[in-house]
Formats: C-alpha cells, structure tokens, sequence
C-alpha cells in the first residue's frame, strides 16, 4: 500500500501523531510501503498451519512444526507486544524473469537472490526506523525479518499492504508480488490500518503456471512438490518426478510471482543492492558446474544462495545440464561422477544418464558402480531415465 494511513499513538499520556513520522522516517530509508495491525491469535489462521503441518506439506522443515503454537499467536512470542507495523521493500525485477527459462545453457537464479541478501539490508532499514520509534514514543520495540515464527504475510494483510494470493504470496496493488517483508512489533497501541481484501478474482495464473504442480488448491501450496522449496530447502537427492519439471532452474522458482496480472503495476525496484550481481545473474551451467567449494563461496558472498551451499547448487546445476541436452557439458558432467557429495554423484548419473547414448554410459556404469558406497547413488545408476540419447 501507499505510504499514506494515519498511525496515530492512543495512550492516556500521549496523543502525538506518529504518522508523520513513520512514513517520513519509512521514505528517507527507502521503505516502500507501510501499515499497523493489532496483534491478536487467530484461530482461522492456527487452523491452516495446523493442517498444512499435519499433512506434511512442509517437507523437512521441522523449524515450522517445532514453532507452530508460536506461529499461530504472536503473543507467544511477545506477551507484551499490541501493534505490529508491517514494512514492504519492493525487489520487483526490471524484466520478465521467466524469459531466462528459455535460455538452456544458464541457471536460472530467483529474482530475490540475485542481490545482497536481503535479510541484512532491509533488518537495517527497519531497525534505524524502530529505534527513531521508540525514542519518540517510549515504547518497547522488537524487529523481525523472517528471523523468528512470525506470520508475516497474514499480518501485512491484516495491516493494509496487501493480500495472499492463490499462490500464497502477498500481492500488492503497488507492487505486485514483489515485496520483502519485515516487521516491527511494539508495546505502544496505535491505530490500525484497514485491512487489505483478495483481489484474486477468478484468475488462476498463478497455479496453472507452476512446472511441479504444487498448488492442491487454491491458497494452499505443497512445498514438497514446490521447485523453490526442493532446489533451496530440500538437503536430499530430489525425487526423478521433479527433475525435468525444473529444467534450468538452479536456485528457486519465479514462475508463479511473475505471470500474477499485479506485476504490471510494479515499477523496478529503486534498492539497487537487490540489482543482479555479473556472478549471480544467470550463470552459465558451464560455470556453477566447474564450483568448488571456496569458489562457490566467493562467487555467492553476501547474498541469499550462498546459505544453501555449494552441493545443493552444483546438484540443481547437474539437473538443468541434463534438461540442456548440452553435450558440450559431459566432460564437466563426468568429472562429478567422483565427487565427494553423494547429492552430486547421483546428479551427476543422472545428467550423463540423460546426455549420452545406452551405449556410452555402460563403460561409466561398469567403473563406477561396483565402487560406490552411498546407497542412494548406487540406486541411480540402476535406475532407467526416460529421454537419454538416442
């Protein structure tokens, strides 16, 4: 939403308008958007967690399960806390992300991990505005930027700046499915902001764009099934059903953010530390394939990919090389067949498995499979793999 709502502070001691001063201090930090909501349990919202968790559509997320009462009511995080003010950075790209799907010969790395991690810049942003708060109005405060159980996407409807979509993500009117979230959460009681309504309609894009099919319904995501959550979240081998589903997509998925029809509102982001990096705008697989460890390091510093490490990378990298139909590639395939992750060993049997004739690959098979120890990357060298060379 606009950086526009009255906040007023509603103490017996003070009745000091702070809207002034949020949406100036919001503006000079370079927040795009702003709104307030009364902190409360709800029991709509507890019920949802509860079933997407008791049906197993976190994955191996167990952070989620452990902290689910706590999700479900922010007063169990902060027994204190009244108000929440919910902030939105825009990182809305500058062009169609998914026109790099077409591009085989490149990872495709999501649009919010391009940049320096997010984390860091905006938790800045939202401190310096927390701190001019609390000196201000002399109320306790506490930051969060995807760093504890917080539901911030409900608690931003609640507080104006937009809605969940059917893909699950907040959708703004401004900055369409765009927004890093964060949140600041205080003892001070303040006026809150108007909720936001769906403005869904009857569209769909969003779910019948999705390679992996992991939208069971409407407003309900399977992470197992989500490109996104397997390519970043998942530590194990991912399963042969996902693998051509991915094609080149090494590091997350903008397929369902970026068909949304809000977009067209949503003006580049004017943060020009979340711009692609030369390292990170869709790399050549030539390139993420030939990783090390301390190059993987150096190549990612500071932004979101270099949490997930260099296996996971080199083993998504491994199933868009095999989606390439890249022959160029078998060496650099080939040379990962010995590696020391049993996450790029089986990746790299499958990609060669998909590059190379039946014929090629039975001298492979016959020198690497009597040696293998994992169990897992033994079964995928018995494993058939539909549309290998002819």
């Amino acid at each position: 939403m606009k950086l526009a709502p009255r906040i007023v502070l509603e103490t017996a001691t003070s009745t000091t308008d702070l809207n002034s001063l949020l949406h100036d201090e919001a503006r000079k930090l370079g927040l795009d958007a702003i709104g307030v909501a009364r902190l409360g349990s709800s029991s709509e919202l507890a019920a949802r967690l509860d079933y997407f968790l008791k049906d197993g559509r976190h994955g191996d997320m167990d952070w989620m399960e452990e902290n689910a009462e706590r999700r479900g009511n922010p007063h169990q995080l902060w027994p204190e806390a009244k108000t929440a003010i919910m902030v939105g950075q825009s990182y809305a790209p500058p062009a169609d992300p998914l026109d790099a799907l077409e591009q085989s010969d490149r990872g495709v790395i999501s649009v919010y991990a391009k940049g320096r991690d997010y984390h860091d810049i905006i938790k800045k942003k939202i401190k310096a505005l927390a701190r001019t708060f609390a000196a201000k109005s002399g109320a306790d405060v506490k930051v969060f930027v995807d760093t504890a159980p917080l539901m911030e996407k409900p608690l931003a409807m609640k507080a104006g700046l937009g809605w969940q979509g059917k893909h699950t993500v907040l959708v703004s009117r401004e900055h369409g499915s765009w927004l890093f979230l964060g949140a600041i959460l205080t003892t001070a009681e303040l006026s809150p902001d108007a909720a936001e309504v769906s403005h869904c309609g009857s569209c769909s894009r969003c779910l019948d764009v999705c390679p992996t099919k992991a939208f069971p319904a409407p407003y309900q995501l399977d992470a197992r099934r989500c490109i996104a959550y397997l390519s970043i979240e998942y530590k194990g081998h991912i399963a042969p059903e996902f693998r051509a589903a991915m094609g080149n997509r090494v590091f997350g998925c903008d397929d369902c953010l970026a068909v949304c029809p809000w977009n067209k509102f949503a003006a580049a982001a004017t943060e020009m530390r979340f711009a692609a990096q030369p390292g990170t705008d869709n790399p050549p697989l030539a390139d993420l394939l030939a990783l090390d460890d301390a190059a993987f390091r150096h190549r990612f510093a500071g932004t979101p990919v270099k949490r997930t490490g260099r296996n996971r990378v080199v083993r998504n990298a491994l199933i868009a090389a095999g989606n390439s139909g890249d022959r160029s590639l078998l060496p650099q395939i080939e040379s990962l067949l010995d590696d020391d992750s049993p996450l790029v060993r089986a990746m790299a049997i499958w990609s060669t498995k998909r590059l190379m004739s039946a014929a090629e690959i039975t001298p492979l098979q016959a020198r690497y499979e009597p040696i293998e120890t994992d169990p897992e990357v033994a079964r995928e060298w018995a494993m058939p793999v539909e549309g290998h060379a002819a």
